[in-house]
């Protein structure tokens, strides 16, 4: 029998319609005294808030509501937390964030989890673009003032993504007051940052502003010859049209350059080696190299009569060519092993646009609210790729130098091409009938289509499918209860499918994947939503997955699989500490059809926590100093008749900052603090078994003018 940890008591994250009010009392609840609109609407930035505590959040929403009244898993990370800890990629946090698993590659070319399930997808103020770690398209945060994470299927406003969940991104906007920064950092194998970030008003009255943020992230890991450079450039211009409308444009430029390390061969049994992780078992010619462009659109008004209307638009223009060399079989008694070869050229173009309205209204003296609206996203991918097994057919760890592996042109096997749209309608409706309790519903109706092709280029050969589906529904339901002015139980039920391009015996494509979520918990907000606390309990199942016939060639529709678990996370301000604590309980099944792999290196049991304490008194006054933990128990992965294990790990991180003068802040990180070695993947005998970074220090100045 297993039994589940609890190493928090503390409850979390109230959430109230009843934001919707004339003023702000004391408490996150306010008086239901006139429909005024949302005071939400107008949410500030993180930037703007400080600490690690918010009290509202946007995604799941559309419209800002306060956590506790979002009767889903919300967890968000804040301006400080980021800079805090020093999180320079999206992949990154996820490592360090309560109920995610990150299956870790090179910094930027990550896999995140939640739920035993992979985000596909990541939204920047709420419009969706395809997230693949493969083709390292995981942003760089030095645009986005937080990050927004929700678990589970969210069908509501993303209907076709992925079980695990939604990230949604929040862009840093330009500010009325003028505010600049640079900052420089130096760290352990040659790391380095760069950063600028300039806003404030472009004229007398404020009505335009501007924002110009500049990074250059130099962050390779210990792997001999690894390097991986990341530079972002992001501007934004905000125009008051009036005194209730908002324009704002946006350009984001990412490039990153990545030599790759794949990571380390096991031996046939399973066995995992001991190496030097410095060793780098690849060709010194390995390359990796994405350009990402993003532009952006976005119009909001408030109305007379409360109501928020907002339309947005995001295009993106994706590049990705990679070639590198690395272990292709089982690591053998005497050293031996051998090289295969991967490679790509891919380019990727993406449109997501939504329109929404919300409006509060007065019922039984209380306030309700709803929201409509309509979104559409376009994915246009093409992609040459290629594999060469035995580029290199033998060689010996013990004495292999990466310049020996000489070089030839790349070569491709295939060309894939993909077209993939949806355009939906959406409603949700918050109804109180009485102050305490909030009955929600929602649904959608999608129209999604998806075309593929794959060209065998030797042959010219070509297998084309396709899928529709017209007017696909699927349903969201919640309720949240108050208990008092600081607690509240929340139930919710949602719907996802997600497509799947697995062919049936008549080479059609099979039925959609169909998700659904019942989670109930407690959640608990204080001193204005500054502190929240959440227990959470849920179920996800996962119905007609793509599963194998015996004997064939085509796949069924028949695989089934269940995830259940609990979650604890206390995050934001108590004091003179900030904090951001967690553990998760994560039990996943197959119920039918072929064993879902990625299950196994879910971890059942997973711990993050982190505190910040400023001092209070003394020559030291204002010095912060952070600590903690991430902590997860084993975790395996079976192929075949062959398990690799990975036992399990604690590892310890701390932090220092202190203003030298009223401008200038100096701090030092240092992640895994007592030097723990350990594995924080397994893949397979031939790669992707890695470590987790050894010992290692970065050192920041930055100076706010």
């Amino acid at each position: 029998m297993r039994s589940l940890t609890f190493l928090s008591a503390t409850l979390l994250i109230p959430f109230s319609m009843t934001a919707i009010a004339e003023t702000v009392t004391t408490s996150t609840r306010l008086p239901a005294l006139s429909v005024e609109g949302n005071a939400l609407y107008g949410m500030e930035s993180s930037e703007e808030t400080e600490g690690y505590g918010v009290e509202a959040a946007t995604i799941g929403t559309k419209a800002p509501a306060s956590l506790r009244d979002i009767p889903q898993s919300i967890t968000v990370i804040t301006n400080d937390y980021l800079e805090d800890r020093d999180l320079t990629h999206l992949d990154d946090v996820a490592k360090v964030t309560p109920g995610l698993r990150t299956l870790s590659n090179d910094s930027g070319r990550s896999s995140i989890y939640a739920r035993g399930y992979e985000y596909d997808e990541y939204s920047i103020d709420g419009l969706a673009a395809p997230m693949q770690s493969i083709n390292g398209t995981l942003p760089s945060l030095s645009a986005f003032d937080r990050v927004e994470i929700m678990r589970g299927p969210s069908g509501l406003f993303n209907s076709s993504s992925e079980l695990g969940g939604v990230i949604n991104l929040v862009r840093k906007r330009a500010t009325y007051e003028d505010q600049a920064s640079i900052s420089a950092g130096v760290g352990s194998w040659g790391r380095n940052e760069l950063g600028a970030d300039v806003s404030g008003p472009l004229n007398e009255d404020g009505t335009v502003r501007g924002r110009v943020v500049l990074s250059r992230e130099d962050m390779p890991n210990e792997v001999d010859g690894n390097e991986n450079l990341d530079q972002s450039v992001y501007a934004t211009l905000e125009m008051d049209l009036d005194e209730r409308t908002e324009l704002s444009l946006g350009l984001l430029h990412q490039k990153k350059d990545i030599t790759p390390a794949n990571g380390y061969p096991a031996y046939s049994d399973g066995t995992l080696a001991d190496w030097d992780p410095s060793t780098f078992l690849g060709a010194d010619w390995n390359d990796f190299n994405n350009t990402t462009t993003d532009v952006f659109a976005d119009l909001t008004r408030e109305f007379s009569n409360g109501g928020y209307g907002r339309f947005a638009l995001r295009a993106s223009d994706r590049a990705t060519d990679y070639y590198y060399a690395f272990t292709g079989s089982a690591l053998g008694s005497d050293g031996s092993t051998s090289l295969n070869t991967t490679q790509r050229d891919f380019e990727q173009q993406t449109l997501s646009m939504d329109a929404s309205y919300s409006q509060p209204f007065s019922t039984f003296d209380t306030v309700s609210e709803f929201v409509v609206g309509t979104d559409y996203k376009h994915y246009d991918t093409d992609y040459l790729n290629g594999a060469t097994r035995n580029y290199v057919s033998s060689i010996n760890v013990n004495t292999f130098d990466s310049s020996s592996v000489a070089y030839t042109a790349p070569t491709y096997s295939t060309r894939v091409q993909s077209e993939e749209s949806e355009l939906g309608t959406y409603g949700k409706l918050t109804f109180r009938p009485v102050e305490s309790l909030a009955l929600i519903a929602g649904g959608r109706f999608s129209w999604y289509d998806l075309e593929s092709s794959e060209t065998t280029l030797s042959s010219g050969a070509v297998s084309q499918s396709e899928y529709s589906d017209d007017g696909r529904f699927t349903a969201y339901g919640g309720t949240v209860w108050d208990l008092d002015d600081h607690h509240s139980v929340y139930a919710s039920y949602s719907e996802v499918f997600k497509p799947q391009t697995d062919l049936d015996a008549n080479g059609e494509m099979l039925a959609p994947r169909e998700g659904e979520q019942f989670e109930v918990g407690i959640k608990g907000s204080y001193d204005n939503g500054r502190l929240n606390s959440r227990v959470t309990v849920f179920q996800l199942t996962d119905s007609n997955r793509a599963a194998s016939v015996t004997g064939e060639s085509y796949s069924e529709a028949t695989g089934k699989a269940r995830v259940t678990g609990a979650e604890l996370e206390l995050s934001g301000h108590y004091g003179a500490i900030e904090m951001i604590a967690g553990y998760t309980y994560q039990e996943t099944e197959n119920l039918a059809g072929d064993e879902n792999t990625l299950f196994m290196l879910m971890p059942e049991h997973t711990v993050n926590l982190w505190g910040k304490y400023t001092l209070q008194g003394g020559a030291l006054v204002g010095t912060e100093l952070g600590l903690g933990v991430t902590a997860m128990s084993d975790f395996s992965l079976t192929r075949g008749s062959t398990t690799i294990t990975a036992p399990e790990y604690a590892v310890v991180d701390a932090s220092i900052s202190k203003d030298v003068t009223e401008h200038l802040n100096l701090s030092l990180n240092v992640n895994n603090l007592f030097d723990e070695k350990y594995y924080s993947r397994v893949g397979s005998v031939a790669t992707f078994n890695f470590y987790g970074p050894t010992r290692n220090v970065m050192a920041k100045a930055t100076y706010n003018f």
